[in-house]
């Protein structure tokens, strides 16, 4: 079985400047990790290959620093993995991506499983995965917590609806968006960081994708853009009270009614 599994580098702090004027991230210089969503969703990838064996190719778009993750996610155990770089996909909106992702898995070709994270801890919109899926035209299913089954020609999995679950059968290939929190993720391994070599990554850029639409890559394909975006205000006043109950109470009062709390 070939397995894809999506993945992305974020930023490892919330302390990061947005672009003024494209209203995106800007990730030069910035400490960035695996997301940690994604950890689960190559978790589940591997525990399906010790299942019913295959293959697994990690799979990420990003500036030449997100090599990073991809080299991690090979330690940890995939088989291989390839990396869409270009100035073009800069500043995509999740339309943008997934049509990015789709052409750089046409690349690969041969594929009967793929699964994404539920989201990504910069973006949190849950939606490049699905979108994947329905620009390919395959199935999928969202916010999935296990794999009750699978063979060569389909899978059933456990989905979370938040008010009740749904028991999921698809025929492959289909899409997958793994909720957190339902596996324990291996650490990368010093054995497979030893075996490493530098053939194991694919980089691409947009030139090297079959059937695509350079138009439909970046800002330039991007449906939505970003009318304002900017950091949480950060607020240190700290106001210490001190007295009996009765007086604690009427303090605690006054202040609530100021600043029309209550």
């Amino acid at each position: 079985m070939n397995i894809i599994v999506c993945v992305k580098q974020v930023p490892g702090t919330s302390n990061v400047e947005v672009d003024p004027v494209t209203g995106v991230l800007k990730r030069d210089g910035v400490e960035s990790k695996l997301n940690p969503y994604d950890l689960f969703a190559l978790e589940t990838a591997l525990s399906i290959r010790e299942t019913v064996g295959g293959t697994i190719t990690t799979f990420t778009m990003g500036p030449p620093q997100a090599r990073a993750s991809l080299e991690e996610t090979i330690m940890m155990g995939a088989d291989r993995a390839m990396l869409l770089s270009d100035r073009r996909f800069a500043g995509s909106d999740v339309h943008a991506t997934a049509y990015a992702l789709r052409c750089g898995i046409m690349k690969l070709q041969d594929f009967d499983l793929i699964i994404c994270g539920k989201q990504t801890t910069d973006g949190d919109t849950a939606q490049v995965g699905p979108e994947v899926a329905e620009i390919l035209g395959i199935e999928h299913a969202a916010n999935v917590l296990n794999i009750r089954d699978i063979d060569e020609h389909a899978i059933t999995v456990t989905i979370n609806l938040d008010d009740c679950l749904q028991i999921q059968r698809m025929d492959l290939p289909c899409l997958l968006t793994i909720e957190k929190d339902t596996c324990t993720p291996r650490l990368p391994s010093y054995r497979r960081k030893k075996q490493f070599t530098e053939d194991s990554i694919i980089i691409c850029s947009a030139d090297d994708l079959p059937a695509k639409d350079l138009a439909r890559f970046g800002l330039k394909g991007s449906l939505t853009q970003v009318e304002r975006i900017f950091p949480p205000t950060k607020n240190s006043e700290k106001h210490i009270l001190s007295g009996d109950t009765d007086a604690l109470s009427s303090e605690m009062f006054g202040i609530l009614t100021d600043r029309k709390f209550i």
